[in-house]
């Protein structure tokens, strides 16, 4: 396995985590297809989309089943409006590629998000700065590693019925 930034952050830091790899379907939707090869509930499973806002550019980690509000994110961030930040402009300041983008060991330190339903699981799952390679940690650990804070910034996607990015009647599992 090649070593990311990601992985090199967590080793520095000693926190407890385990690596995923799976082939990558370039064809396939990334986020979900990493909850369906890791055979991880999609809720568990997180994205890192960077935005932009007037002061510059900002990380959004949310669940691969729900969607970023852009409201909610501005809010969080104090800023009075953002929108998704374009591919070039993500992966120049993360050093990864889109589909691969890491919460931790990003190229330029940027305030960073955590949508708060993390804290309702053991481990959660995050790219670890590559397609097809994924990281299971500690939400606890991803907000101090990445110096996020939590949020609700995260909401059902629109059109697809009844999901959420929260489990639905039960506790969460490892």
């Amino acid at each position: 396995m090649v070593a990311t930034r990601a992985l090199e952050v967590l080793a520095a830091s000693g926190a407890a985590h385990r690596v995923h790899e799976y082939t990558h379907d370039p064809a396939a939707p990334y986020g979900l297809e990493a909850a369906q090869a890791l055979g991880a509930d999609p809720a568990r499973v997180l994205k890192t989309l960077i935005v932009g806002h007037a002061a510059g550019l900002a990380v959004a980690v949310i669940p691969v089943s729900g969607e970023l509000d852009l409201k909610a994110m501005a809010d969080a961030l104090g800023a009075k409006k953002v929108a998704l930040a374009d591919r070039l402009a993500a992966e120049r300041a993360t050093g990864y590629v889109v589909g691969g983008i890491s919460p931790l060991g990003q190229k330029r330190r940027l305030a960073t998000i955590v949508d708060e339903s993390v804290s309702l699981w053991p481990t959660v799952f995050v790219s670890g700065g590559r397609r097809g390679l994924e990281i299971e940690l500690a939400p606890a650990d991803l907000v101090a590693l990445s110096g996020g804070l939590l949020a609700s910034v995260a909401r059902a996607r629109r059109g697809l019925g009844p999901h959420d990015t929260r489990p639905h009647g039960r506790e969460p599992t490892a």
